[in-house]
């Protein structure tokens, strides 16, 4: 259900009925009914007594407040990973980006762009931060599914991606938390 609300399978305002869910995925109503409540813990999904469930919806005002938190959020994931950084983090980090590089399917781009942040935030050892970084990559990034970023976009995602690689591995936590606020 997660994939297929980030992917844009299941669009925003879509209703979510359970037995339906339950019979394609043949499964009973109980798990379905606790991934349901899962997916609003998350804010993907919108629980409406006595009227089942429907994919969240989110205002231009919401999305900004979450690019608000992410914003203060990440910058301190990053300030706390620099220092413990190591040559195995950057070798994934640039293993990642190279993945970037070449993928053309843009929901696996997506999901590259989550790895990339994710093993950059992943050496500060705040995984409740982290947790919740993802949960509100994960409400806007559907949106992406339904209005995917330009080719221009990408290309200056990925060079700044290089950059906050470059800049973390030199040590530089402003520069680097300089570069991720414009990015």
């Amino acid at each position: 259900l997660r994939s297929a609300i980030l992917q844009g399978k299941l669009r925003t305002g879509q209703s979510l009925k359970q037995d339906e869910i339950a019979a394609e995925l043949d499964v009973s109503k109980i798990p379905v009914r606790e991934a349901l409540v899962q997916l609003q813990a998350e804010g993907l999904v919108e629980l409406r007594q006595n009227r089942g469930a429907i994919v969240s919806k989110l205002s231009v005002n919401e999305i900004n407040e979450i690019y608000i938190i992410r914003h203060a959020l990440e910058t301190l994931a990053l300030e706390n990973a620099i220092p413990n950084m190591e040559e195995g983090d950057f070798v994934q980090i640039a293993h990642i980006l190279d993945c970037i590089d070449v993928e053309t399917d843009h929901s696996k781009w997506v999901e590259l762009n989550w790895q990339f942040h994710h093993a950059l935030y992943r050496p500060s050892r705040m995984p409740h931060l982290i947790k919740t970084v993802h949960d509100l990559h994960n409400n806007v990034v559907r949106f992406f599914s339904a209005h995917p970023l330009g080719s221009d976009h990408l290309a200056t995602s990925q060079r700044e991606h290089r950059d906050l690689l470059a800049l973390s591995r030199a040590g530089d936590i402003p520069g680097a938390l300089e570069l991720l606020r414009q990015h």
